[in-house]
């Protein structure tokens, strides 16, 4: 008996909204469910560098994304200890040129209203809101998925599942019930306002990375320009359910009081009226990616701390290698889904792992104090924009 050629995805965020327009694209019927009523905003700005980008516009993406990402002309990497600039990375054409497709920040709600857009236009896509998954058990044809809208359960025969249902993973608990999220010990604050309410030096179409003693700011235009996202990281405990919640602006202004914090950047902070805390929670490095027709895709798998800027653009990798992999003669048998699962999972994993690593060990830089403080605005200068820029290339320059 043939398999079916549906695949269902759990989960209609970025990673599993692209990995839907992903296995379209390549001959299968793709069932997205997702527990939300609707789809809304959540956080706020993220940052898609070229290895993301380029997923993005093969995928059709291009025009509807163009209109409301911003290209930024720089990123500038500050000193709280030196009061001001250490150097200025460029990006917009000249990273372009260099990998190939372009360097967007974007609104959270704008990529994913894009992806839902092209979801919904597709014949072969069927996105199905109010719905959460529930199990899962092997069928004749594949699997039967079991699903909760309300009070009514429905299933859908699938050849595979993707779990891509966030860090809090429904379907990782019951692949990996041993897996926890762990807490960072750093909660991210995140907030925006208007690009008017400051002058232009504030508000340049640029990346701006304050590095600080045991904190951190970064700050970036969305929406055409017309806004600016702002990101504080700082160390903090969680005890309470979730892990966001609004934040009282008093308590981040007063982390960021002080001689230490140059005017420029506390302005910025005092220019967001309202604030939201994220808990920084991550999933264990060796996590499993998949076991017979069911796989694990973006936070479900690797959620990590931001300090690389690579959360949503490994979630897109991800969703174009799992493409990649289920074609062919792989998904005519149970075992050959199996098999190819498993092998998109070990061609992500290496690669996965050292963005982990690399956003682990720059959020530690970042953090500095005293001599080791001295030590890395010294050692930035020293590299210079150029040879900044080359050390992205190992993942900015990333095919499918």
């Amino acid at each position: 008996m043939a398999l079916s050629r549906t695949i269902v995805i759990a989960g209609a965020g970025i990673g599993g909204l692209t990995a839907a327009l992903a296995l379209a694209a390549r001959g299968f019927r793709v069932v997205v469910l997702e527990k939300t009523e609707r789809l809304e905003e959540v956080g706020a700005g993220l940052q898609l560098s070229p290895n993301a980008s380029r997923v993005l516009v093969e995928l059709g993406l291009e025009d509807r994304l163009k209109p409301r990402a911003v290209t930024p002309e720089a990123v500038c990497i500050m000193s709280a200890r030196a009061g001001g600039e250490l150097l200025r990375m460029p990006l917009g054409a000249v990273a372009s040129a260099r990998a190939g497709a372009p360097y967007w920040v974007v609104h959270r709600a704008d990529l994913q209203s894009a992806l839902a857009g092209a979801v919904s236009e597709h014949p072969d896509i069927e996105l199905k809101l109010g719905a959460t998954f529930e199990d899962v058990a092997p069928h004749a044809k594949g699997l039967t998925i079991v699903h909760r809208s309300g009070t009514i359960r429905r299933s859908d025969l699938a050849s595979a599942l993707i779990g891509a249902d966030g860090v809090w993973s429904t379907v990782r608990k019951q692949l990996f019930p041993e897996v926890q999220p762990r807490f960072s010990g750093l909660i991210a604050w995140r907030g925006t306002f208007e690009a008017t309410q400051l002058p232009r030096e504030y508000t340049a179409r640029r990346v701006q990375l304050w590095m600080g003693p045991n904190a951190h700011l970064v700050a970036y235009p969305i929406a055409g320009g017309r806004q600016i996202n702002v990101v504080a990281v700082l160390p903090g405990t969680w005890n309470r359910p979730g892990w966001s919640t609004p934040g009282d602006p008093l308590e981040v202004m007063d982390a960021f009081a002080g001689s230490r914090w140059p005017s420029s950047a506390r302005m910025m902070l005092g220019a967001v009226d309202s604030w939201r805390k994220w808990a920084l929670f991550g999933v264990p490095e060796g996590c499993g990616w998949s076991k017979g027709p069911i796989a694990l895709l973006g936070d479900a798998v690797h959620a990590m701390l931001p300090f690389a800027a690579q959360g949503a653009g490994m979630a897109i990798e991800d969703a174009a290698v799992l493409a990649r992999h289920l074609t062919g003669d792989t998904t005519e048998s149970a075992a050959g889904v199996a098999a190819a699962l498993k092998s998109y999972g070990r061609a992500r994993q290496a690669r996965v792992q050292k963005v982990q690593r690399t956003a682990r060990q720059q959020g530690r830089i970042y953090h500095f104090t005293g001599p080791l403080a001295i030590a890395r605005d010294l050692a930035i200068r020293a590299l210079g924009p150029e040879r900044m820029l080359a050390r992205q290339d190992w993942i900015y320059g990333w095919r499918p």
